[in-house]
């Protein structure tokens, strides 16, 4: 069994567990809002298998997505296909992205540009969205924290057996173990996912998923933002403008202009 970043079995449990239209906090609404005066192209980084883009593509936006992993992309092309929608959809690796439009705003919901593993990719990244937005172009994403209740003791151990049921009978399994952590000094954590995929008692399927994710303090998120060159730079939680960061269990929303 190899490591796979977003195989078929981590798809299907994702699109289980994050359906087309399916809001947290607040964010899809909070999206649709701020968009909604948008006459130019949008795009969402991190597309995943639609949760967000089609909800804006209903409202009459014209949004395009852009995913590194083909079997998210399959399941956003079909879902939209489902629903008499054709967006332009990109397989690319954002460190290189090179798309054919510019484009009125940038969105990555989700915190997902969280799971962009090393810092120096990171910044590689917002580099590229920076040139990929029209002048006075908006980037908006939402960050958040970690939880500060790891426990060394559970380093390399499997824990947490979570169960999805399939409309056709079968039954995927996951649990999952840390097996780097250093939350506060170089702000990351890697853990290992295990899907196995069951039929009638029999287990069918197995995969085995790498899972990274690196953390920004508030503050130094927006740094970074206005070190590339964005300004107009501000921060609000959980969807709510005017609010300010006040503990860590908030999400953390940007929004950035390029001049």
């Amino acid at each position: 069994m190899s490591f796979s970043y977003y195989g078929e079995l981590c798809t299907e449990v994702y699109d289980l567990t994050k359906k087309v239209g399916q809001s947290f906090s607040g964010d899809i609404e909070y999206y649709r809002e701020k968009l909604k005066h948008c006459k130019g192209r949008i795009l969402e980084a991190m597309v995943g298998s639609g949760r967000v883009i089609i909800p804006l593509l209903e409202s009459g936006l014209i949004v395009d997505g852009v995913d590194y992993s083909a079997q998210m992309l399959a399941s956003c092309r079909y879902r939209c296909e489902a629903r008499g929608l054709a967006p332009d959809l990109y397989q690319a690796n954002l460190q290189e992205l090179s798309l054919p439009h510019k484009y009125e705003a940038i969105i990555i919901p989700g915190g997902s540009f969280l799971l962009i593993e090393q810092r120096e990719e990171s910044i590689q990244v917002l580099k590229r969205l920076y040139e990929h937005l029209e002048p006075g172009g908006r980037l908006i994403l939402d960050l958040f924290l970690p939880d500060n209740n790891y426990n060394s003791s559970e380093l390399g151990r499997w824990d947490g057996t979570a169960t999805y049921h399939l409309p056709n009978g079968d039954l995927i399994t996951m649990e999952g173990k840390n097996v780097e952590v250093d939350l506060f000094f170089n702000q990351y954590r890697v853990s290992y996912l295990k899907y196995e995929k069951w039929r009638k008692g029999v287990l069918i399927q197995t995969e085995l998923q790498r899972f990274a994710m690196r953390w920004y303090g508030v503050e130094e998120f927006k740094l970074i933002l206005e070190g590339i060159g964005f300004s107009d730079v501000t921060v609000c939680t959980d969807f709510v403008d005017g609010t300010k960061p006040s503990n860590s269990n908030q999400k953390f929303v940007y929004q950035a202009t390029k001049i």
